[in-house]
């Protein structure tokens, strides 16, 4: 049994108090093994972006632990905690978030360039070939279509090689070809680089591209299939909105 990625353990959460209180994550415990792509799906409000902005140190827990590695988050300070995202992990959000004001380039290279360490000449040509992304390094976002921007956000998470990719519907605003793209960009980053990616999404045939999908619902893990396929997904995600 290799290490995992990243694991919850009685991951609780809970917004507001009292009466008023609502549980977005109900004692979870899950891990994410190291080199595996890994889809998170269920039904509108059953916790699975909560799930992953915990997991990811966006979120702080109510309770419980969410290790990346061997390192527990609940143990961290805001500037440690700071730290681990910006050296550990990559981030690909549905609304892209590029800085505006500077090039596809400096976007790309941003949070390696905060960390301070140094670029991966080969790897960011590499990359951003591989992303259909060097003829359009000198542009602004403004410049680019979505896709384009979608496939900057995902240079910029392949770029520092960090330990996890976490996507939040990483196709959630793009058109089906785009779609395609960014998820088979994931699935080779998994495939040919050994990068371990985890991906929040509500679309049967994003989920179809990964080794794994869980199912949340009501803050609870409910299922999960391997090798899944779109009519495997269909079925379950049926029978948890039943």
């Amino acid at each position: 049994m290799t290490e995992a990625a990243a694991r919850a353990v009685e991951l609780f959460k809970q917004y507001g108090d009292g009466e008023t209180a609502v549980t977005a994550l109900d004692h979870v415990n899950v891990e994410f093994a190291r080199n595996q792509f890994t889809a998170i799906m269920g039904p509108s409000g059953s916790g699975k972006s909560t799930l992953m902005h915990t997991m990811a140190g966006l979120d702080a827990a109510t309770s419980g632990s969410a290790f990346i590695g061997e390192t527990d988050m609940s143990h961290l300070n805001d500037k440690q905690i700071t730290a681990l995202r910006r050296d550990r992990l990559g981030f690909i959000f549905q609304s892209f978030n590029l800085v505006p004001t500077l090039t596809a380039a400096e976007n790309i290279t941003l949070p390696t360039d905060i960390a301070g360490k140094d670029i991966d000449k080969a790897w960011f040509d590499e990359v951003t070939t591989r992303l259909g992304l060097a003829e359009r390094l000198t542009h602004r976002p403004a410049e680019l279509s979505g896709g384009q921007q979608q496939r900057v956000a995902c240079a910029r998470a392949l770029v520092s090689r960090p330990e996890i990719i976490f996507g939040d519907e990483p196709t959630g605003n793009l058109d089906s070809n785009s779609s395609a793209e960014v998820l088979s960009i994931l699935r080779h980053a998994v495939d040919e680089d050994s990068q371990t990616v985890v991906i929040v999404t509500h679309d049967a045939k994003a989920a179809s591209y990964a080794d794994r999908v869980i199912f949340l619902a009501d803050g609870r893990l409910v299922n999960e299939i391997q090798n899944p396929t779109m009519e495997a997904i269909h079925a379950v995600m049926a029978e948890i909105e039943g």
